[in-house]
């Protein structure tokens, strides 16, 4: 077999109806659902663990980290709906199974939650492990991995169904309409969670909290679960040309894990790239456990106020995607894009550290839509910059590992994050260290995840990279 053969079919699709633009829109829900249920983890539930229950942050880091830690899973979902069609469809049904599965588990998740709260308070004073605190932690680890399962399910067949329902020349459009519309969904999450929230004060009591916090994961898990039906019903059946491209189905499921790192390890270009990539990911998202308990802790806001805060730093990321995707990143380049994003990134990080000193939350504010800012005009360097690192033979491949390290990579920022903040609270005088502590770090980090873009060259990735793949999609093949 040539690499011609493994190839050419490619160019060979039939005329099918294009997805317009409503409909690009309409997809998009699913995204935005996606990140309203971030905001309750990562915004709502980490905080609620960490200062009013007083779970140790490294535990609960952990526990939220486990979403992230079982995404090698999607290659898996990946291929089962490529090959398995659930009640005649391949994406739309696991999208669906999915959702329901993450909605359900969230709202069991807080239920142990306040399980977990009742046996650690037996204890006495402060955390101690008991049979009853170890088996709570169990389950309720239990129960974020199967959280963490659906989310793969359903979030791999939907980038999947977006695949299928685009051509080369507006995909990415679609990408666009849908990754705003995430940020989207940051903006709307925190105004429902704070809105729904609103009653609780700093003397709320322990039944007024644990009622709010339930009204909450019944409410904004429903809503999701609606959009994702909203988003994809009739959308496969009617764009999608998958079975169209059903001579790409075997070279797909051909694909395994083992096969991909050939692939992902065949050029240093893209090995440096996944470094930077890696360093940039774990940097980026280091604050995102610490937020909400450094708006409580050091600048005393109630809880419906600090889950706010993710309104400005979604207005920060909105603004830069447009600026920076249709004026910026066209005019500097996408790697000198992408290394003035880390310094920005890194700069504002700082920034967010000193704002604890000053106990000014107009400051910390305007810091989150600074930091908004920068974050959106890195990730949109970056991901330019990953698309021209991605060889169109093997696109499905190279998106999905870059998506795989991104996920990892997430969740040991929060690993790290919430680790960091456990050490700075032990080793230094005041919280205000204890939280700089990890905002420095992530600047530094920041600062050296340039080196390893510096040494990107995208020339050698193009002309190497592709019979490397050739190679190794020809083993696989015969």
């Amino acid at each position: 077999m040539t690499s011609g053969e493994v190839f050419d079919s490619e160019t060979k699709y039939p005329v099918a109806p294009r997805v317009n633009l409503p409909t690009m829109f309409r997809l998009g829900l699913f995204q935005m659902g996606l990140s309203m249920m971030s905001i309750l983890t990562l915004g709502v539930l980490n905080r609620v663990m960490i200062q009013e229950i007083a779970i140790p942050a490294t535990l609960v880091a952990l526990v939220l980290a486990l979403p992230a830690f079982v995404s090698p899973s999607r290659i898996w979902f990946g291929q089962m709906s490529d090959a398995k069609p659930l009640w005649g469809y391949h994406r739309t049904a696991y999208v669906w199974v999915g959702a329901a599965i993450f909605a359900i588990a969230a709202f069991l998740a807080v239920q142990v939650m306040w399980q977990l709260n009742n046996a650690a308070s037996i204890s006495g004073d402060g955390w101690t492990w008991t049979t009853d605190t170890i088996g709570w932690t169990a389950l309720l680890s239990l129960i974020f991995a199967i959280y963490g399962l659906a989310i793969c399910a359903s979030g791999t067949a939907f980038a999947a169904l977006l695949v299928d329902v685009s051509e080369e020349d507006n995909r990415s459009k679609v990408v666009g309409v849908v990754w705003s519309m995430l940020m989207v969904g940051i903006i709307v999450g925190a105004i429902i969670s704070s809105s729904l929230l609103r009653q609780l004060t700093p003397e709320a009591t322990p039944e007024t909290l644990q009622a709010s916090i339930n009204r909450l994961f019944t409410i904004v898990p429903a809503i999701v679960f609606g959009l994702a039906i909203a988003a994809t019903f009739g959308v496969e059946k009617k764009y999608s040309q998958y079975s169209s491209r059903s001579t790409l189905v075997n070279r797909e499921d051909s694909i395994t894990l083992n096969a991909a790192w050939k692939i992902l390890t065949a050029s240093p270009q893209t090995g440096l790239f996944f470094t930077f990539l890696v360093v940039m990911t774990l940097c980026l998202f280091m604050q995102d456990p610490i937020l909400e308990p450094y708006a409580g802790q050091v600048f005393k806001m109630p809880l419906a106020e600090s889950t706010k805060l993710n309104i400005y730093y979604g207005m920060g990321l909105l603004v830069a995607y447009a600026v920076a995707g249709f004026l910026i990143v066209p005019r500097l380049g996408k790697r000198r894009s992408a290394r003035l994003g880390c310094m920005l990134v890194a700069l504002c990080a700082a920034l967010l550290g000193i704002s604890g000193f000053t106990a000014n939350v107009a400051f910390l504010k305007f810091g989150l839509v600074l930091f908004g800012l920068a974050t959106g005009f890195l990730t949109t360097a970056a991901i330019s910059l990953m698309l021209d690192l991605t060889a169109a033979e093997a696109a499905g491949t190279f998106i999905g590992a870059w998506g795989l390290a991104q996920s990892i990579s997430r969740g040991l920022a929060v690993v790290i994050g919430g680790t960091l903040l456990d050490i700075g609270r032990r080793t230094l005088p005041s919280l205000e260290l204890a939280y700089g502590l990890v905002f420095a770090l992530e600047a530094v980090g920041m600062v050296l995840s340039i080196g390893f873009l510096n040494r990107v060259n995208i020339t050698e990735f193009q002309t190497s990279t592709k019979q490397a793949i050739a190679s190794v999609l020809e083993s696989d093949l015969d």
